[in-house]
This record gives C-alpha cells, sequence and structure tokens, in this order.
C-alpha cells in the first residue's frame, strides 16, 4: 500500500524512527487544537525566518509579515471580517484529522492526517498572492505537491476533477451557524489544474503548523488562483467526472466562475482586478497575469476564452 488506512498497522512499526518522530512532532503541534499563537507570532517573523532550500517556482519578493498573514484572512467559517478568523478560530479541534477520499479513484479510504502525509518531503514554497478583494501577500507555505497525492491515489480514467470539502462543524466553526454560504464550503479543480506543481496541499507557513485561522491542519494552495480556490480544513477530496458546482459559483454565479482566475484584465462587478494592494504597503501595484505565474500556467487555459471562462 502506497497510503495506510486509518486502522493499517502504525506508522511507528513501519518507518524509520528518526523520520517518525519528526513527523510525530509536526503533526502533534498541527494538531494541537487551539494553536499556541501568541508564541508563534513572536517566534516566527517574516526577517527571521530563512527557507531551508529555494525552489524553481518561488519568488524572491519580500515577504509578509507573519502577524499580517495570521491576521488578515479569508475564511468565512469563523466570520465574513478580515479579523474575525484569527479572533475565533480557537475553537475549531485540529486532533484527530482524517480526510476521506472517494469517487473516480482507486485508493477510496479514509486516511488519518498523518498517514497522508506519511509519503510526502514536507518543503517551503514562497508563492504570492492577489486576494479577490485587490489585495496581495507573499507567504512561505510548508507543504508538497498536491500532485503527488493524486499519483499515490491513483484516480481511474473517469476522473476529469477534483473536489475539496472543508469542514462542517458549526459548534467549532461559528460562521456556519450564520446564513453566509451554502456550507459546507465546496471547491475544484480540472484534473491539469490540480496536477501542475505549483498548485499544493500546505500543512504550515513559515516553518510552523498552520494556524487555525489560515486553514489548519490541511489547506489547498493555488497561487495563480489564490482568493479564488483556497480550500481550508480539508476533511474530503473527491475525483469525479463532472465539472464541481463549487460553492462560491453557486452563491453568486454572475462574480465567480469556476475557472476564476487573478486575471488583471477582467474585472470583478464590483471591483477592479488591474491593481493590488500588498499588505504592509500603502500604494497599489499593477496586477500580474496569473499572480504572476502566466508562463507556467498559461497553457492551461489556451483554449479559453477567460472573459466568458471566469
Amino acid at each position: 500500500m502506497l497510503i495506510r488506512r486509518a486502522n493499517d498497522i502504525p506508522s511507528s512499526e513501519i518507518t524509520d524512527e528518526k523520520l517518525y518522530l519528526n513527523r510525530r512532532r509536526f503533526i502533534q503541534a498541527a494538531s494541537s487544537g487551539a494553536l499556541a499563537f501568541s508564541a508563534l507570532a513572536g517566534a516566527a517573523r517574516a526577517e527571521e525566518w530563512k527557507p531551508k532550500s529555494k525552489g524553481p517556482y518561488d519568488t524572491d519578493e519580500e515577504l509578509t509579515p507573519y502577524d499580517d498573514v495570521t491576521t488578515y484572512n479569508n475564511f468565512v467559517e469563523f466570520g465574513p471580517g478580515k479579523d474575525d478568523p484569527s479572533k475565533n478560530a480557537r475553537t475549531l479541534r485540529v486532533k484527530p484529522w482524517s480526510v476521506k477520499v472517494e469517487g473516480e479513484v482507486k485508493r477510496p479510504a479514509t486516511y488519518q492526517l498523518e498517514d497522508l502525509l506519511k509519503p510526502f518531503t514536507l518543503q517551503d514554497r514562497i508563492y504570492r498572492h492577489r486576494c479577490v478583494e485587490a489585495w496581495s501577500i507573499v507567504v512561505p507555505w510548508l507543504g508538497f505537491p498536491l500532485g503527488d497525492l493524486i499519483k499515490r491515489l491513483e484516480p481511474t480514467t473517469k476522473a476529469k476533477y477534483v473536489e475539496f470539502t472543508t469542514l462542517l462543524a458549526p459548534d467549532q466553526m461559528p460562521g456556519q451557524r450564520r446564513n453566509l454560504l451554502p456550507w459546507p464550503y465546496v471547491e475544484g479543480l480540472r484534473m491539469d489544474e490540480a496536477m501542475h506543481p505549483l498548485a499544493i496541499l500546505s500543512v504550515g507557513l513559515y516553518g510552523k503548523p498552520l494556524p487555525n485561522q489560515n486553514g489548519a491542519p490541511l489547506r489547498l494552495v493555488v497561487p495563480w488562483k489564490y482568493g479564488f480556490k483556497s480550500t481550508k480544513s480539508i476533511v474530503k477530496i473527491r475525483f469525479q467526472e463532472q465539472q464541481p458546482r463549487n460553492t462560491w459559483a453557486v452563491q453568486a454565479p454572475r462574480e465567480y466562475g469556476f475557472y476564476a482566475n487573478v486575471n488583471p484584465d477582467v474585472d470583478h462587478p464590483r471591483w477592479s482586478q488591474a491593481r493590488e494592494r500588498r499588505l504592509g504597503e500603502f500604494f497599489r501595484r499593477k496586477t500580474l497575469m496569473f499572480n504572476g505565474y502566466a508562463d507556467q500556467v498559461g497553457q492551461l487555459y489556451r483554449d479559453l476564452d477567460l472573459r466568458k471562462n471566469f
């Protein structure tokens, strides 16, 4: 088996002890429930953190300060305001955590998070992001390529799309007690988008486990679609032949489509995408096509009219 199911042999019996202990420490920290946010904030500021190595897609732009990355968030499950997640996310319980894999795939199962992560080496990925509301950030994520997981799960030839679902837990997520969106939150990617090496599943940032407000313990990061495709606290991954009905396209189809990209040439109905404000800066800057990753991902949309297929 390439990925162990929840009821298989314990990881400690089949993994090198040193690697096992290191991974256990990270998962235990990531799964501690209410992460010690104030302690991390003091220990992981942008000017102190350094990546172990530089990846082929990493940006050289200045990192957004840790405090900004962890206090200005879109995570409607904890409230619609940008500061609501950092105030309310302490109620999220992320231990134990499992992810259900289903649909057109050869290895459907419910996987414990530790076993899901076990085959992969966590890497630092420094990505620039422009969010929907014209603000932007540069974040050093800790994670692994989504495509690597997909290969191990072995989708069938019928799998044209992959769908991601966020935890549904109104007792832990106060925003879900309100009629803000149709819950649970669902997002999806076409298979070639999901397999692109820029798309990752993240379990941390600044070398530390993800804070709850940033999508702990497992979230999707698609840098050329940031703010459009950013499923957090993932509990289900489904492979399917039909295009998923993603939450924002259901909620506001005139504003958000399945192929929503960062595109300065296509305005959102309520604001322009042409310029953005980097958190911590006063002046706005020009928005780059696909967040500056046009050379890497532009070919994915060669046959699509992105003014119509937004």
